[in-house]
């Protein structure tokens, strides 16, 4: 067994309306002007009343800042930044999907600092302190809550990560009611990016270790056995609890064994058709288990025998092919496209494509097998 380190955030809370203790939790951290970071759309829909409410019921000053984007570009996140420094924010509250969160980690990183977003990409730049942090996700998808990594989209249509343990919050707030309310279609996307997650941890080259490996394959567990429930017209709260509970799991394993080719191959299609970044998973997922097939059978073997009962004694060659048809047939009933032409791409797209994977080579490296650009081109076209 490999020596390891394993960081996460050190103040988990799973409550059912637990958002609506949003204000003592700020009064715990001796907070008084919060900054409440989420998007339009929440907003749109009244998500943000309650726990808006609960913090000024609390007697926390509070902004509420709702132009949070998809994929959020370096611009957004910089006026959002001012507007925090402006209001002289003391703590920062992400409140929504990976967007929201991510946004929020970089706010709070960066609210009355010299930083500079540009010159933190990479690992380990980022410099404290931070304003404090609480994250409350309402998908069940990207983990961001558990994870020291914040995605921004650069200028050039780029996707650059920031990762620095400064970026683990304070408190991560799952509360499953907010989430009762997500479309079909959202909840497949993310539920498949969280287990992509899962999944390319526990088959990273790099970093893996026992307790990724746990939490990866309880998070796979819960989520690959209520999916379907979560995505129906009536979603039980036990499915969206479990759901939310899989995700934080899968989080908490890539973000200590990195995630590899799925996520490189879908961030060039978020980057220039702004395909949402768990139906860019979605979208690779089965041609790249078909590619590392091989090299990863052992360890996909193995997941096949942790969520599929039936595949208990089975041998790695024919519980790995079970569990890539497993998944195949998971993606294949889930509510959103299925190909890139229904998102936008063409064939003329397939090299600018795999040129700007190839360019992913953090996570590249990470991949069970090599991945080459003939072997991404032929995964996209596989795909369109």
């Amino acid at each position: 067994m490999s020596d390891f380190t394993f960081e996460t955030t050190p103040r988990v809370i799973c409550e059912f309306d637990g958002a609506l203790k949003l204000g003592a939790l700020c009064n715990e951290l001796g907070a008084e002007r919060a900054v409440l970071i989420t998007d339009p759309g929440l907003q749109k829909v009244g998500l943000i009343d309650a726990p808006f409410d609960a913090l000024k019921q609390a007697g926390i000053e509070t902004l509420l800042w709702t132009r949070v984007e998809a994929d959020p570009p370096e611009s957004t996140i910089l006026e959002a930044v001012k507007g925090a420094a402006d209001f002289k924010a003391d703590i920062i509250i992400g409140l929504g999907g990976g967007s929201s969160m991510d946004t929020a980690k970089l706010v709070a990183l960066l609210c009355g600092q010299d930083q500079k977003l540009s010159d933190i990409y990479g690992i380990g730049l980022a410099k404290g302190p931070r304003l404090p942090l609480i994250q409350v996700p309402t998908t069940a998808g990207t983990g961001s809550e558990v994870t020291p990594i914040s995605i921004v989209t650069t200028p050039t249509q780029e996707k650059k990560g920031v990762v620095s343990p400064l970026l683990y919050p304070d408190i991560a707030l799952l509360d499953a009611k907010l989430t009762m309310g997500l479309p079909a279609s959202i909840t497949a996307m993310t539920g498949i990016d969280a287990m992509v997650h899962a999944i390319e941890a526990y088959t990273t080259k790099h970093k893996k270790n026992a307790l990724s490996d746990g939490l990866a394959i309880r998070g796979l567990q819960l989520m690959t056995s209520t999916i379907d429930d979560a995505v129906s017209k009536n979603p039980s709260r036990a499915a969206r609890e479990a759901m939310l509970q899989g995700s934080m799991m899968a989080g908490m394993a890539f973000a200590n064994a990195p995630v590899a080719a799925v996520h490189a191959l879908a961030y060039p299609l978020g980057g220039h058709f702004h395909v949402p970044h768990g139906h860019s998973n979605a979208l690779v997922l089965i041609e790249v288990l078909k590619f590392n097939r091989d090299a990863a059978c052992r360890q996909y073997g193995e997941l096949a025998r942790a969520v599929l009962p039936g595949e208990r004694f089975a041998d790695d060659n024919a519980a790995c092919d079970r569990f890539i048809a497993f998944m195949t047939d998971m993606v294949n009933r889930m509510p959103f496209a299925k190909t890139l032409r229904e998102v936008g791409v063409s064939e003329s797209d397939l090299d600018m494509l795999a040129t700007d994977a190839m360019k992913v080579e953090r996570l590249l490296i990470n991949n069970p097998r090599e991945m080459t650009f003939d072997a991404a081109r032929a995964i996209y076209a596989r795909v369109l």
